[in-house]
């Protein structure tokens, strides 16, 4: 079973008199699969005369042609499914055109499509030098992805196929996982559902979102997606799912998801949504103490004071740990935005955080400070700070005098009893 010769794949041309009625099956199945990888069309059509173009073929281990390919693929494949994975597109056409079914699935339930989708090349254009070998070749692999791609989607695939398997994700959620920008505007474009639901009730854009991908939101959000749109196992948002990973230990340490979260704001993102345990935005924000995240949310009017199910406020998800009690000015900022000041929770159970030995004074001050009823003055300035927010901050600054701005924007200092 070595490689097909020229002078055999003239026999089998479509002016040959030589036919393959003779043949094998797994030599025919071994010639199908070399012909497919070559993108040898006229080898493909004198075969098909002899093979159903939409019969599985089976290749062995030990065949001596593209034995690196052959050995990861000892399992029947569908002929089309073949030059989906590998991404030959004249190969894909010519079987196409011969009546290959686009919407045959294989025994994990995948379409081509699917397939298409799974073995989308990986990119690494930002680690390369543009211009280089690498880079080129990277980008002719892309190329041919993205014309297998089209000339699928010209050819009837259905754009909406969900997987048939426990997660029914729909092409435009595979994308997300496997694909690029890109492959969401070509599958957009030619009719993917944006707001199509998997299994566990999420978008795409929820999974964008939840791993900070900004230049697929705004490729989903463009084409309409809904960025209010909630998960119904949990009540979350796209804009939730962007805290939540942006304030985790690698979001902080690579600086990522604040242009995500501000995609979503500036796209009308429901800043004080609550999900089914009452937590917004701001409570994530909140305990994972990312000062810049915070600030984002403060400034589209984000509520500190909204309550989860459990009476636990922003503030208390921040006293949760103490790495966040030491950044004193920026608890300062948020006690200063609160009112009423909530320390505990339904329970009448302190954050975590605060009962550590070393915040002792810190606590007792605070729990004075929470029993103690704001002055007058101090529920003008709040009403202010609430009216204008920080989006206005600049602008009031402009009119008002230096002391009276001064006294409405300043925070107490807490400093002093971390010492």
């Amino acid at each position: 079973m070595g490689n097909v010769s020229r002078k055999e794949a003239r026999g089998l041309g479509p002016d040959s008199t030589t036919t393959v009625e003779d043949t094998q099956p797994a030599a025919l199945h071994t010639k199908l699969y070399e012909a497919i990888l070559r993108e040898d069309c006229t080898m493909i059509k004198g075969l098909l005369r002899d093979h159903p173009v939409n019969q599985p073929i089976t290749v062995l281990a030990d065949s001596t042609s593209h034995r690196f390919l052959l050995s990861q693929q000892t399992q029947p494949i569908i002929p089309i499914h073949l030059a989906a994975e590998y991404r030959k597109a004249q190969s894909l056409l010519c079987l196409l055109q011969h009546g290959a079914d686009p919407e045959a699935r294989d025994t994990r339930g995948l379409t081509t499509l699917h397939l298409m989708l799974l073995h989308w090349p990986i990119t690494f254009t930002m680690w390369t030098i543009p211009g280089n070998r690498i880079q080129t070749i990277l980008t002719e692999i892309q190329n041919n992805a993205v014309t297998c791609l089209r000339i699928l989607c010209k050819h009837g695939a259905q754009v909406n196929a969900r997987v048939d398997d426990n997660n029914k994700h729909s092409p435009l959620h595979m994308a997300v996982t496997y694909g690029t920008y890109l492959v969401l505007s070509i599958l957009a474009q030619n009719g993917a559902h944006v707001n199509a639901l998997n299994e566990s009730s999420m978008t795409p854009l929820h999974m964008a979102a939840d791993i900070l991908n900004k230049e697929m939101m705004e490729v989903l959000v463009a084409c309409g997606a809904n960025v209010n749109c909630v998960v119904s196992s949990t009540g979350n948002t796209a804009l939730k799912l962007a805290v939540c990973a942006a304030s985790t230990k690698a979001g902080r340490m690579l600086a990522a998801g604040v242009g995500c979260i501000r995609l979503l704001l500036m796209s009308g993102a429901k800043v004080n949504a609550q999900d089914h345990e009452g937590q917004t935005a701001m409570h994530e924000a909140c305990f994972g103490g990312r000062e810049a995240i915070i600030n984002l949310l403060l400034e589209f009017d984000a509520n500190v004071n909204i309550l989860t199910r459990n009476g636990e406020s922003p503030i208390y998800t921040y006293l949760l740990r103490s790495s966040n009690i030491r950044d004193v000015a920026l608890l300062a900022r948020l006690l200063d935005l609160a009112y009423p000041l909530r320390l505990t929770n339904h329970q009448g159970v302190l954050p975590a955080g605060l009962m550590l030995p070393e915040f002792h004074l810190l606590r007792e001050t605070l729990i004075k400070l929470s029993q103690k009823p704001s002055s007058l003055g101090d529920i003008c300035k709040r009403s202010i700070r609430s009216v204008y927010g920080e989006k206005y901050k600049q602008h009031l600054k402009r009119l008002l005098p230096g002391k009276v701005w001064n006294s409405v924007y300043t925070y107490q200092d807490f400093t002093y009893l971390l010492k």
